[in-house]
């Protein structure tokens, strides 16, 4: 990479899954980081890191200061009541954004998700389609990303899936035929930094992002390719609404705050269509997918084992 590619890059999020391996990858291509954290993070080469949060306004300031690039990665997923959706995915969209042009960065990338094509499924929805809006209103030089599923090494959320596959089941929304897009968080990171120059091609677009799998995976399909990631022959397992909702009340009930599945949560994962639509890939000379999803699956669960994630 030559010294004019090399850019400036203010980051949210690079403490959490994607973002840390986003981390790495923009490190190795070159670029200079400015990283968002909450907490004090070891020193590393081509890394500043800028304490604060979201909501702090002074340290976002900061941390767009002198950037070329403003790489919007975090976003709250899960959250007890609608407050914590918006304060992280609205507030904070809005509060990133506008650090990013009183620094007069050159351009604006946006984690945005599937979700955000159907708001009104769940309050996550709902929240990531008014941040989508508060950057296409910005007057930046933006481009926006909607990743669907995520999986790799050092995902949580998906962990429950191939913890399940172990005991020989996985259990799945209503509609075991309704279908999904995945893509592997090393092919999202290498597509987010595909849109880092400015390009014509780019300003102003939304795009989404997957595995190339036409059609997506079924639920039941995907279940048993983490099983066979697993080494495990797994039985996919249709769960009805109405149960799903009272696991979440359990859920609640001893996880509190940290529960993952909540009520929010059901009415997302009950929808039967959550594939990418293939004509807002990006240009396919900028960015192509290239972890097979089998492979990635079989790597992951090596990962969680390796790691005592199992």
């Amino acid at each position: 990479m030559t010294s004019t590619q090399q850019k400036t890059i203010a980051m949210t999020g690079a403490t959490g899954f994607v973002g840390s391996r986003m981390l790495d990858l923009a490190v190795r291509q070159g670029h200079v980081i400015r990283a968002l954290t909450r907490q004090r993070q070891d020193d590393r080469p081509n890394v500043s890191w800028i304490r604060g949060a979201l909501d702090d306004q002074k340290s976002l300031n900061g941390l767009c200061l002198g950037a070329d690039v403003v790489l919007h990665i975090a976003g709250v997923v899960n959250a007890p009541d609608r407050d914590g959706f918006e304060h992280g995915n609205v507030a904070g969209t809005l509060a990133v954004v506008e650090a990013a042009k009183q620094a007069g960065a050159q351009r604006f990338i946006h984690v945005s998700s599937l979700a955000a094509t159907q708001p009104a499924l769940s309050i996550y929805g709902e929240t990531k389609a008014k941040a989508e809006k508060i950057v296409a209103a910005s007057g930046l030089d933006w481009t926006i990303i909607r990743p669907p599923a995520i999986y790799g090494p050092g995902d949580g959320e998906m962990l429950e899936l191939f913890k399940m596959a172990k005991w020989g089941f996985i259990t799945l929304p209503p509609n075991a035929d309704g279908h999904l897009s995945v893509i592997h968080v090393d092919d999202l990171c290498a597509a987010l930094l595909a849109l880092i120059p400015a390009h014509e091609d780019l300003t102003a677009e939304i795009f989404e992002v997957d595995d190339g799998q036409d059609g997506g995976w079924s639920q039941a399909s995907f279940a048993k390719a983490i099983g066979w990631a697993t080494g495990r022959r797994i039985k996919p397992i249709g769960i009805p609404k109405p149960f799903l909702l009272v696991g979440a009340r359990v859920d609640r009930l001893f996880r509190k705050g940290k529960a993952k599945l909540t009520q929010d949560r059901v009415n997302y994962f009950c929808h039967d269509d959550w594939t990418i639509d293939p004509s807002k890939r990006p240009p396919s000379q900028l960015w192509q997918p290239k972890i097979e999803t089998r492979k990635g699956l079989k790597d992951t669960a090596k990962w969680y084992q390796q790691n005592d994630w199992l």
